[in-house]
C-alpha cells in the first residue's frame, strides 16, 4: 500500500513520511537541530534528529543514557569524544556510534549536516516540548 508525503496511515501499524522542514521541532542548543523521530511525534524506541552546523560551530556537549548514532550526510569536522579526549574526523557518508554515557560533541570544519540520535529516546533532550 502506497501512502503520501506527509500522509499518516490510521491502525496498529503505522507509516509516516516526515520533512524535516514540516514535521520536526527545533531543540536547545547550538547550530540547527530538530527532533524529527522523538516522543513528543508518538516514537517509544527510536530518534532520528536533523543537525547542522555552521562551519567553524560546535554543537553543546551531550551525554546520553543509551547510544547514539549519527549519518553523516554532508560536510567535514569532527566528533569530540569528551569523556575519552578522543577527536574522530568525519566527512560525508560516515556513520559515528557514541556509546551510552559517553560526552560528546560535533564541529563543524565546513557546514556539517547528520541526521541520529539517541536510542532509546533521552528524554533530558526534550523537556521543553513536551
Amino acid at each position: 500500500m502506497a501512502v503520501a508525503a506527509g500522509a499518516t496511515m490510521s491502525g496498529a501499524n503505522e507509516i509516516r513520511v516526515l520533512r524535516v522542514d514540516r514535521d520536526s521541532v527545533p531543540l536547545r542548543g547550538r547550530g540547527e537541530i530538530r527532533a524529527v523521530v522523538w516522543p513528543g511525534m508518538g516514537a517509544r524506541y527510536r530518534t532520528m534528529h536533523y543537525v547542522r552546523l555552521a562551519a567553524g560551530e560546535t554543537s553543546a556537549e551531550w551525554r546520553h543514557p543509551g547510544e547514539a548514532v549519527y549519518y553523516v550526510l554532508s560536510g567535514s569536522g569532527w566528533f569530540e569524544d569528551r569523556t575519552a579526549k578522543a577527536r574522530h574526523e568525519v566527512s560525508a557518508g560516515l556513520i559515528v556510534h557514541v556509546d551510552s554515557g559517553t560526552a560528546y560533541a560535533m564541529a563543524a570544519r565546513e557546514p556539517l549536516t547528520c541526521v541520529g540520535g539517541p536510542c532509546p529516546p533521552d528524554p533530558a533532550l526534550y523537556n521543553a516540548h513536551d
